[in-house]
Parts: structure tokens; sequence; C-alpha cells
């Protein structure tokens, strides 16, 4: 397995150079946010008024545990990726180019993946505290009554993950 560092924000290049299986370390600002935050965003565009542009970003399905001490977030795993999967496909036609989480992704939204050239990244379920070493920091954009819900964006430094799906379409789980 290759170990393939990576700036974020990500472009298609780097993208098409990578392989379902791959080992990468994730550095840079993604979005944070997961079910409720989805729901209300799609509402907004469906309603003609996006709350916020996402086109070109990261988006990491996860609702992180508030910080302890001297730490910069709290635990901070991923979610299961499925239940954003309705949302998905509309979102990497219209200029998301990579998602992270845990877990199967649809038929639709692997060809959707593969559609626009994008990628999607597994997380390790379970390795919250992990994560959390490796954000060095955080800021509450969007939906703040939502709580851990709310939208968020982290900078990392070597946020380890897994190809799961790659922008041809190449997918690391089976039936």
């Amino acid at each position: 397995m290759n170990e393939i560092r990576l700036t974020l924000p990500l472009d298609k290049a780097a993208i098409a150079k990578l392989n379902a299986g791959d080992g990468v370390l994730l550095s840079g600002q993604m979005l944070v946010f997961r079910d409720a935050g989805h729901k209300r965003l799609f509402q907004s565009i469906q309603n003609g008024k996006p709350d916020f542009d996402y086109v070109g970003e990261t988006i990491y399905f996860m609702g992180p545990c508030p910080a302890v001490g001297d730490q910069v977030l709290g635990s901070c795993g991923p979610t299961t990726s499925g239940r954003m999967d309705k949302y998905t496909p509309y979102m990497f036609d219209h200029g998301l180019v990579a998602q992270v989480g845990k877990g199967k992704r649809s038929p639709e939204c692997i060809d959707a993946i593969a559609r626009n050239g994008g990628v999607y990244f597994a997380a390790i379920g379970g390795a919250g505290a992990l994560y959390s070493d490796t954000v060095t920091a955080v800021e509450e954009l969007y939906y703040h009554d939502l709580g851990t819900e709310a939208v968020r964006r982290i900078t990392v430094k070597d946020f380890p993950a897994i190809v799961a799906i790659d922008s041809k379409g190449r997918c690391i789980y089976k039936d």
C-alpha cells in the first residue's frame, strides 16, 4: 500500500493519481458536517439560495466531541457515510471534490464520484482520539444551532485515511 501526502484543497490532477487502497495523509482545511447539516444545506439549495459554497471542498462526515484540556477539538472520528448518500451525487455534480467518512457508498454515489473525478476517503471508526490529535484549528461557520452537527472548518496535519473510492470508480468495498 502506498502512503501519499496530500495538501487540501485537492486538485483534480492529484486526485487522478490516487488508486483505491492507497493510504494517504491529508493536511490542510476541510469542512466538517453530517446528517442535519447536509439536510439543511440541501433544503437551501432546493429553495434556490444555497447557504454556503462547497465547490472545491473536502467534506468530513463527523460530529466532534468538546475539547478537553489543551485539545483543539475533542474526539472526532468519522460517522457512517451512507446517511449522506441521498445528497452526495448532487454535491459532486456541483463542485464537491472529496468526502471523508466510514463505510460503503451506494452505486449512485460511486458513479457520481467517478463521473466528476472525485474521491472518497475512508477514515477509521473508533479512532476519534487519534484524529483529534491531527486537528490544529477549528472554526464554526454555519448552523450554530445544530451544536455538534454545525458546519465547521478544521485544519488538519497528517490526517490518515484510505482511498476507498478513486476517481475511476474503483472501490475497496466488496459486496
